[in-house]
């Protein structure tokens, strides 16, 4: 079998629900709702790197998974 592509298992931040930003590490209720929120103010996100403007999201966590997540097509 094929090995997945490298972007086959991130997590599009513009579609993503709560639950499937929970399994990302570090990521628990009350971030992912932080996230969808952040998500809905910005109206989307153009940049993985905003996600450093969710509250309680600090660069620890966005270390760990700004690898897993993308933005649309990027």
């Amino acid at each position: 079998a094929a090995e997945p592509g490298p972007d086959s298992a991130r997590i599009d931040l513009n579609t993503a629900t709560a639950a499937q930003l929970q399994e990302l590490p570090g990521v628990g209720e009350v971030l992912a709702q932080n996230i969808l929120a952040l998500r809905q103010k910005l109206g989307g996100f153009t940049a993985v790197s905003q996600l450093l403007e969710a509250d309680g999201l600090g660069s620890t966590v966005y270390d760990k998974i700004k690898n897993l997540v993308c933005v649309g097509e990027n």
